[in-house]
């Protein structure tokens, strides 16, 4: 049995047990997290697809922890006029394991 979830404009395939790292949610570690937005469902009477989501359905978890990913660096530059720009990013997620298949 699995989900496909929506979350942070992003599209996940999760099953129960499943750990994922979504989009930063202002949750604390050890927190509850449930997730609305089920694009579709699998279970053993078939596939459920949603219009644009399944009704009923809801995917809980909880919240391991938070923090950032590894650094990028963005670098910038204009040929021939001398113009560069060096800029760094992490971007922060949060790490979910997945508990429950509701629907």
């Amino acid at each position: 049995m699995y989900a496909i979830i929506e979350t942070g404009g992003k599209q996940y395939k999760v099953q129960e047990g499943d750990i994922v790292y979504v989009e930063k949610l202002n949750l604390e570690e050890g927190e509850a997290v449930s997730f609305d937005k089920v694009l579709l469902m699998s279970s053993e009477a078939g596939l459920t697809p949603g219009k644009p989501y399944v009704d009923g359905a809801k995917v809980e978890g909880t919240v391991l922890a938070n923090g950032k990913s590894k650094k990028i660096v963005v670098f910038k530059y204009k040929a021939k006029k001398n113009i560069r720009s060096k800029q760094g990013h992490r971007q922060p997620f949060t790490k979910v394991q997945i508990d429950k298949i509701i629907g």
